[in-house]
């Protein structure tokens, strides 16, 4: 199974990913963690991707694409995988199937955690003062969420297009939504 899980920041995607990778046996892919990471290393690339994180933007598709496809050819990536917050644009989506048909894959879905703006920002100021991220100040979350509207959503009807596009009512509890995930996979005999 490989699936790119998208929706705007705070949606839920991250939480729902980790839970239902671990529940399909299959490589759980955040490229936010893996962005955080290199910060958190203290190296040049780290540091680059701090500053452009924390200014609320995007970082560049060369350097996501590059990392996504050294990730996804890892061992523990062979049963599948879920890419949470990859791709973020168009310009990426097609990057990356690029990557998979010069591997000889698809993608199998792409699941949309459909939220209203106003719980999705609600969820991102319970987030900025329970994890303290510094990409989630309250102007970085605004731009974020201005970014994900102009760049990303138009990624729905590109998958939608596809034939590919699965959508999960993400405004439920973690439970909730989590069922819905499940229901959502069952429904195309996953």
């Amino acid at each position: 199974m490989k699936t790119v899980f998208l929706g705007a920041p705070g949606a839920g995607k991250g939480t729902q990913a980790k839970r239902f990778a671990q529940a399909q046996g299959i490589a759980h892919i955040s490229t936010g963690d893996m962005l955080r990471a290199a910060v958190a290393s203290g190296s040049a690339l780290g540091l680059q991707a701090k500053k452009i994180m924390d200014d609320g933007q995007l970082v560049p598709d060369k350097l996501i694409v590059e990392l996504i496809e050294e990730r996804t050819q890892q061992a523990d990536c062979r049963r599948g995988y879920i890419l949470d917050g990859f791709p973020r644009t168009v310009e990426q989506a097609e990057a990356l199937a690029v990557m998979l048909e010069r591997r000889k894959e698809s993608l199998d879905s792409v699941v949309l955690f459909d939220l209203a703006e106003e719980e999705v920002l609600r969820r991102l100021a319970y987030r900025r003062t329970v994890e303290s991220r510094s990409d989630d100040s309250e102007e970085t979350q605004l731009k974020r969420q201005r970014i994900y509207q102009e760049q990303t959503a138009p990624l729905i009807q590109y998958y939608r297009d596809q034939g590919v596009l699965k959508v999960v009512d993400a405004a439920g509890t973690i439970d909730q939504v989590y069922s819905a995930l499940e229901q959502a996979f069952a429904a195309q005999g996953r």
